[in-house]
């Protein structure tokens, strides 16, 4: 089972350099939870979950579901929710639900239909505890 608990404390985090990159290519779809360790970027579609230490999700990617991680790059299409202390929105990105977060930042342009809520460090500690999604 993917496990948040260890991703969070940024003092024993691996840099961002040491992380293995997983590239999900345009014609990749996954229907399901997505578990990666490292960084995961997405240029295809994902309906379900996305569990990854990083995620950049590219302006061609699209995913309908939950992301949880230490950090997201949104520039492409999201419909869903994000739980991650830090997240960046560029701005191609078109974003429908909530993004949980303890950092921000977000590009002018981009487009929000929803709500970004602040949350501590704490919060992300119990993400693990999340139900599963029905598909």
């Amino acid at each position: 089972m993917f496990s948040l608990a260890h991703r969070v404390d940024t003092r024993t985090a691996p840099a961002r350099e040491a992380l293995p990159v997983s590239i999900l290519e345009r014609a990749f779809v996954v229907h399901g939870v997505l578990d990666c360790e490292g960084e995961v970027r997405i240029h295809g579609r994902i309906f379900g979950r996305v569990n990854a230490d990083r995620l950049v999700l590219a302006s061609d990617g699209c995913v309908e579901g939950d992301i949880v991680a230490n950090e997201v790059h949104i520039a492409g299409r999201l419909i869903g929710r994000v739980f991650a202390p830090t997240v960046s929105i560029d701005e191609s990105a078109d974003i429908t639900g909530r993004i949980f977060h303890t950092n921000l930042t977000a590009a002018r342009g981009h487009k929000l239909e929803g709500r970004m809520p602040w949350r501590p460090l704490s919060y992300f500690e119990t993400l693990d505890q999340l139900p599963e999604p029905t598909l």
